[in-house]
Formats: C-alpha cells, sequence, structure tokens
C-alpha cells in the first residue's frame, strides 16, 4: 500500500514538473518572440524613418547610410536570436574593436528622425579622446539604441547622448526630460518578464549586453528626467594592437 501511494505520489509529482516545464517553455518561446519584435520594430522604424527623411531631403549622406546599415544589422540580429542560432543577448555575433565614438555617433544619427517625429530634440557629445572597447558591434548597437529609444519614447523634451572615458572605462550617458524611471534600472531589468513593460525589455537587453562586455548599465542621479550610463572597459594600446592582430589572422 505505501509501495503503491508512493508511486502514486512520484506519478503526480512528476506530470506537475512535466506541466511546470511545458509552461516555462512556452514562456520563454513567448519572450523570445515579444524581444525579438521589440529589437525588430526599432530598427526597421529607425531605418525607415531614416531613408524617407533623407529622400525627402535630397540627401542621404555617408553618415545617414551608415547609421541605416547599422539599424538593418540590429534587425538581421534579432531574426537569428528568434530562429535560436543566437539565443542570447550575451552571445557575440563578431568580436571586433569597437570605436565607441563612432558608434555612439551612428546610434544617434540612426534615431534622429525618430527623435523629429515624436517633436524631441537629441544632442549627442563627445569629450576626451576617442576609446576603443573589444567587442560585438551589433549588439553594443543594441543596447545604445534601446537606450536612445527608450529616452525618446518615453523622455521626450530634450534627450543627450554623452559619451567620455574615465578610469579606463567608456561612459555613454543618455539623458532625457520625462518623469524619470518607475524603478531603479536592475529592478526593471530583473522583473519577470510579464512586468517588465516595453521600456523594461528595453533595459534588460541593454543591462545583459554591457554584462558580456564587462561592463555594467546603471541609473544615476539627475536633475530631470532618467538619466542611464552604460559604462564598458577600454581596449588599452597593447590589447588593441593584438586585437588587431587577431583580426588579421
Amino acid at each position: 500500500m505505501i509501495a503503491l501511494s508512493l508511486a502514486g505520489w512520484l506519478a503526480a509529482s512528476g506530470s506537475g514538473l512535466a506541466f511546470a516545464c511545458a509552461r516555462r517553455g512556452r514562456a520563454d518561446r513567448m519572450e523570445s518572440v515579444a524581444r525579438a519584435c521589440h529589437e525588430l520594430r526599432g530598427p526597421l522604424t529607425a531605418a525607415r524613418l531614416g531613408l524617407q527623411l533623407g529622400v525627402r531631403a535630397g540627401d542621404l549622406s555617408p553618415a545617414r547610410l551608415r547609421a541605416i546599415d547599422l539599424e538593418l544589422g540590429r534587425a538581421a540580429l534579432a531574426l537569428e536570436d528568434l530562429d535560436g542560432a543566437r539565443a542570447s543577448t550575451s552571445t557575440w555575433h563578431s568580436a571586433a574593436v569597437v570605436e565607441m565614438a563612432e558608434l555612439v555617433a551612428d546610434s544617434v544619427e540612426a534615431w534622429r528622425p525618430a527623435a523629429a517625429a515624436r517633436a524631441v530634440e537629441l544632442r549627442v557629445s563627445w569629450s576626451g579622446p576617442p576609446a576603443s572597447v573589444w567587442g560585438d558591434r551589433l549588439r553594443l548597437a543594441q543596447a545604445a539604441g534601446n537606450l536612445i529609444a527608450n529616452a525618446i519614447e518615453h523622455g521626450g523634451g530634450v534627450v543627450e547622448v554623452l559619451g567620455s572615458v574615465h578610469a579606463g572605462r567608456v561612459r555613454v550617458e543618455v539623458l532625457d526630460a520625462g518623469p524619470g524611471l518607475p524603478a531603479p534600472v536592475g529592478e526593471l531589468a530583473r522583473r519577470p518578464r510579464g512586468g517588465r513593460g516595453a521600456r523594461g525589455r528595453g533595459l534588460a537587453i541593454a543591462a545583459a549586453v554591457a554584462a558580456s562586455h564587462g561592463g555594467r548599465l546603471a541609473s544615476a542621479p539627475s536633475l530631470r528626467g532618467a538619466r542611464l550610463v552604460l559604462e564598458l572597459p577600454v581596449v588599452d594600446g597593447d590589447e588593441h594592437a593584438g586585437a588587431r592582430a587577431g583580426e588579421d589572422l
């Protein structure tokens, strides 16, 4: 009798575990689809508006074309993630030395048309010498693009993107004139999938990309709106030379 009861308990437990795993698997798939939609919608919108603005103005400059190409690369990356070939923002598409001043400028250029459509003034500046990091350019563009898009959509007014180097780390700060974050950035990124919302999902992606590159995403005090800070380790001279040599092999 005890054996039968134990067998029944084990069978019930096994069924419950299988149901929980199936439910978790379904939730993971739904989150993957939601993340892919999020990462497709933003870059494709930015690329479309950039092309429209360039055609209307009769000026598709090299900078604008490079920015559009960056966003289309992000969209392709989102499809690869959805397909399962690269199922995580912590997985690199390719490794290279990435000039951050150029990446920030390209990301801002890509989102200028979207900012203009929302009557948002988008400003960018870089203080100090250019700095490089070792990593995946498209993943880093994911992080920067999500921060800029969030500031445009949820902040409004004037959005500033400030790049600088401090103590061997690149800092990319995004400030907006909105109501500020509803919770600390770490909490928003860690919230259960269903409670993140559009802004939380973008911050979770940016935080994961930063962590995979040895950096971090944090919020900082601000007199107005939200102030998000992306920090990444700089490639020093010897590492830069070694990385370049590795790329040539």
